[in-house]
């Protein structure tokens, strides 16, 4: 079946990037399949992650078929629009269904992107990896694609006010080169793999990141050790 809804979607996204004059540096673009299942992993600090990680696969004439929570699903404005793109819906308590349908995805060639903290990481560090990526890409035989994201918080994040004004803000992407799974590998070893990619990948988007806080009240999305004032991650995350 045709994407009806899914282009016009994206092509409004890249109006409201334009109109907010958003910076883009996004490398390793290449790295993204032409054909074929993957499984996008990404870091998640942003409530538009799914936007920026998944406008890193256009140049590809990709289409990511994102995993999210079902209550997105229910609004009737986001709901409708998140069934026409063919996104999954994923209910924690009957997860099940979920994995099934994404590895369905995947074996019809397609990309599903997840985000394996599972939430939004306020301390804006990598918080521990869910294995279900990981088992996803074994049980349909795809690679997993890592995926770094750095500046989207500074848009909309958890606990701050969204802020979608003209601040002509720096976002960075970084796409690494996808990582070949082995059904026989456990999982864990499979996530620890992808996780340390990303960890890679994300400090460099940080290190390639053009812009700091314009004064002392605005060290908020920067984390502590690169001494921004975010909250601390949680004790063992």
């Amino acid at each position: 079946m045709a994407d009806l809804v899914y282009p016009p979607v994206v092509g409004a996204a890249r109006t409201l990037f334009k109109a907010l004059d958003l910076r883009f540096d996004i490398q390793g673009v290449e790295n993204v399949p032409r054909e074929g299942g993957a499984v996008l992993v990404s870091n998640h600090i942003g409530y538009l992650d799914f936007v920026f990680a998944g406008f890193a696969a256009r140049p590809s004439k990709r289409l990511v078929r994102f995993m999210a929570k079902d209550s997105v699903f229910r609004h009737k404005v986001s709901g409708p629009l998140m069934r026409a793109m063919k996104h999954i819906p994923v209910d924690r308590a009957q997860g099940e269904h979920a994995f099934r349908h994404a590895v369905d995805a995947l074996r019809r060639g397609e990309i599903v992107g997840v985000f394996p903290e599972a939430t939004i990481s306020q301390s804006f560090t990598l918080k521990k990896f869910k294995t279900g990526a990981a088992r996803m890409a074994q049980e349909a035989q795809v690679p997993i694609l890592p995926v770094a994201l750095w500046g989207t918080q500074r848009l909309w994040t958890k606990g701050r006010p969204r802020d979608l004004r003209r601040n002509h803000y720096p976002v960075t992407i970084r796409v690494g080169s996808p990582l070949a799974v082995a059904p026989e590998e456990p999982a864990q070893a499979v996530t620890a793999r992808a996780r340390e990619r990303v960890q890679e990948l994300l400090e460099a988007a940080q290190r390639a990141y053009p812009a700091t806080p314009r004064d002392d009240k605005d060290t908020w999305w920067l984390p502590a050790h690169l001494g921004g004032t975010a909250p601390p991650p949680p004790a063992g995350v």
